[in-house]
């Protein structure tokens, strides 16, 4: 009997430690001396538990390059100043027109005050759920982290909606007093808004109350402290961008001044007068115009 129980056990051991072969191993622990920012990565459908990956090539973009939205970068640098200096801050959500420089200035803060121990993680969308492993990843530690979600939106019932909410105002284990969110979105409400939904709107009186489908919509942006707002360039502010872009590339201004009308060409073929817009005209001529490849290159 004794015989026949020790059998059993050696082949239960050997059928362990077979699966824990077929187990994907633990992920690793975060370099954090890799580099200023690091993306949120999953190992598959075998592996649900996600690690911080280094990025080894920071967009190192620099807020002076940033044109005609000076306003907005005071407004989100002043609440990120505060963040890194320990003091109170909110949560920032930047809404608007597209190729504005939304995530641009989120690039701009790191580059800026990475020194002073700014520290980027961007997250996807579908990655939400695993803010709380996130946390706890960053609780404790010296440096001051920018959970950051670019283009967000979501549509009914995402989980990753819920998860926000959550970590945004909602639950004490989801927070971190070093750690704020950092989103951009195209839309202010982060959802998708339908006529069908102005129908649930009742007014009592003079006054407007709007149904439970768009208050709810309205609920999660909400949870964002601090909202900054931009908007589409007008011709001469587009002009002005490009300029500043020809000349960061090397040409002089008498070159930038001659590129006016192929811009506004470009700008009007691509239906946009945009920030990214103006970059990637500038780009594009700088690079056919320079006679022996010594353009600064970015």
């Amino acid at each position: 009997m004794k015989n026949d129980t020790d059998k059993l056990l050696a082949r239960a051991e050997t059928l362990v430690t077979k699966l824990e072969a077929l187990l994907p191993p633990p992920p690793p622990a975060p370099d954090w001396s890799a580099s200023i920012a690091f993306r949120w990565r999953k190992g598959g459908p075998l592996n649900s538990r996600g690690w911080l990956q280094p990025v080894r090539h920071v967009h190192r973009m620099r807020l002076s390059d940033l044109q005609g939205i000076d306003a907005q970068i005071a407004k989100v640098e002043q609440n990120t100043r505060q963040f890194v200096h320990g003091k109170p801050a909110n949560n920032v959500l930047l809404t608007g027109a597209r190729g504005t420089g939304k995530s641009s200035i989120v690039k701009g803060l790191l580059n800026k005050y990475s020194e002073q121990g700014l520290r980027l993680i961007e997250v996807e969308k579908r990655d939400l759920m695993d803010l709380p492993a996130i946390t706890d990843l960053v609780a404790g530690r010296k440096e001051r982290f920018l959970l950051f979600c670019d283009d967000l939106s979501f549509e009914a019932a995402e989980a990753g909606y819920i998860a926000l909410k959550v970590a945004l105002d909602g639950s004490i284990s989801t927070a971190s007093e070093n750690m704020l969110i950092y989103a951009t979105s195209n839309r202010r409400h982060l959802m998708p808004e339908y006529m069908q939904e102005n129908l649930e709107t009742k007014y009592v009186g003079d006054e407007i109350h709007p149904g439970e489908t768009v208050e709810e919509k309205i609920s999660l942006s909400e949870r964002f402290g601090l909202w900054v707002s931009f908007y589409p360039f007008d011709q001469d502010e587009y002009v002005v961008i490009v300029t500043h872009w020809l000349k960061t590339f090397g040409c002089s201004a008498r070159e930038a001044e001659a590129a006016r009308d192929e811009a506004l060409q470009w700008a009007l073929l691509r239906g946009s007068r945009s920030g990214r817009v103006a970059y990637q005209f500038a780009r594009d001529w700088a690079g056919k115009h320079a006679a022996d490849g010594s353009r600064k290159k970015r």
